[in-house]
């Protein structure tokens, strides 16, 4: 592993505040044209040396190894940097885990298959299969809100595939990611294999993603970023996780106490700071006035503050343009008629946790991503409605449905535009092993170590004959 040069000038390093105290806690060398070029020439030269199925496998689970070793200070990074409740980030280090524990399995199953011939005359005495071979160099370009496991998801499976990559982390929480990087060098990761650059997406991003020899960019943040990822990127190829508004569905039959205990977790883990976050809540009328009555219940009894108290479950926002943004869309869906149920206020860049009711899909709050610990319950009476209004959104990432009726089940599989349907489970659910992506604005490409890399390389056909 290589971090750019520490020659780089002090005046221009990348900063990172505690998100709760502001105190400065790190500072990392912000990567200028000659790191980057260095960068780029020094993965250019290790995706060209061998690497074996075999060793790639042992280094990321010597990396997993040396990740549980330091587990302590891992979390006190990733807390401090994001902000997120000391329960947040444990359950993101132990998917941390699964997540590079899979791309060290995925390493020694890659594989490809016996393509047969024979319905093309002149081909009987021909034997064809595929094999798989690395892309070259990916770029993997991570969002401020999973520094750990979205990091692994992205350069886990690219270096399970044989890749060099290059890790262009999120400004404001770089330091989890440098961390695994010192880990996965210390694991016995080969020179050259991963680089790490730190500075904003519109500079040191931006001149990554122009480059020719980078084969593949998988993103992971805002639909208006993605879609200048892929402008820059051309012909070349990318995943995408972008934006989503998530909606889940509570039917007439749903099994309501779990449902609330669900939506009061997922709606407000990470202060609401989750692509997959329930935003839309459409609840049926039969059953409105006891579920809401129940998910007040558990919403207000969430507390908020300082992530360094054990008992914290909602921190702050990532920053003060963060909260001003929610605090808007809030404002507004009030002004259209939506009703406080519970939270509604901001400090700073505290955000209490927020139930909204009386929401209707036309309020902007039910279009735009609000990334803000905030719940809106939208009713409905008919199962089209709902659907019908789900499918109006722009994103089409996860939804969440709750029903007893396999019936209804498989009809929302089938009808909701989106990547995933949870069924008994809301938007959020994910198992790190599962397909993962969406569709719409919300991107394309799947995470998901088995499927991240067989995007991560290249299909080869090779026909052999007499």
């Amino acid at each position: 592993m290589s971090t750019m040069s520490q020659s780089s000038a002090a005046a221009r390093a990348v900063i990172v505040r505690d998100k709760w105290s502001g105190e400065v806690i790190g500072e990392l060398p912000r990567a200028g044209e000659r790191e980057i070029e260095q960068a780029l020439q020094a993965a250019e030269q290790a995706r060209r040396r061998p690497w074996p199925a075999r060793e790639r496998a042992a280094v990321l689970q010597r990396a997993v190894a040396l990740l549980e070793e330091r587990r302590t200070a891992v979390l006190e990074t990733m807390r401090r940097e994001t902000g997120f409740s000391r329960k947040d980030v444990e359950q993101e280090f132990a998917r941390a885990v699964v997540t590079l524990t899979l791309c060290a399995q995925e390493a020694l199953r890659l594989g490809g298959e016996v393509v047969p011939l024979d319905a093309s005359p002149g081909f009987e005495q021909r034997l064809a299969l595929t094999i798989r071979v690395p892309v070259g160099i990916v770029l993997a370009i991570t969002p401020f809100n999973a520094p750990l496991n979205t990091v692994c998801h992205k350069i886990g499976p690219a270096l399970a595939a044989g890749n060099a990559v290059i890790l262009k982390p999120a400004e404001l929480t770089p330091l989890t990611a440098a961390l695994l990087a010192q880990i996965l060098d210390e694991a016995g990761l080969p020179e050259g294999r991963l680089q790490v650059l730190y500075g904003s997406g519109s500079e040191v991003g931006l001149r990554l993603l122009r480059d020719p020899r980078i084969g593949f960019t998988t993103f992971t943040g805002s639909t208006e970023v993605g879609a200048i990822v892929k402008r820059e990127t051309g012909l070349r190829p990318v995943s995408l996780e972008l934006g989503s508004v998530s909606a889940t569905i509570i039917c007439a039959d749903a099994d309501l106490e779990r449902a609330a205990r669900d939506v009061a977790h997922a709606g407000y883990r990470k202060a609401g700071q989750v692509c997959t976050s329930v935003q839309s809540l459409f609840v049926h009328t039969s059953v409105e006035r006891e579920f809401v009555e129940r998910l007040s219940a558990q919403v207000a009894a969430l507390k908020s503050g300082d992530p360094a108290d054990p008992a914290t479950e909602v921190g702050p926002l990532i920053s003060e343009s963060a909260a001003a943004r929610a605090c808007a869309l809030v404002e507004e869906a009030l002004r259209s008629g939506a009703r406080v149920l519970v939270g509604g206020t901001c400090t700073g860049t505290l955000f209490q946790p927020t139930l909204l009711h009386e929401v209707a899909p036309p309020m902007r709050i039910t279009r735009e991503e609000i990334f803000a610990p905030v719940v809106s319950i939208v009713r409905f009476e008919r199962l089209d409605e709902a659907i019908e209004a789900a499918n109006a959104s722009r994103y089409g990432l996860q939804a969440g449905v709750y029903t007893s009726s396999l019936a209804t089940a498989l009809e929302l599989a089938r009808r909701l535009e989106v990547g995933g349907v949870i069924i008994n489970g809301t938007s959020s659910t994910r198992a790190d092993g599962m397909p993962y992506g969406g569709m719409k604005d919300s991107g394309f490409g799947k995470e998901g170590p088995a499927y991240a890399i067989r995007e991560m390389t290249v299909e080869r056909l090779v026909m052999l004959g007499p």
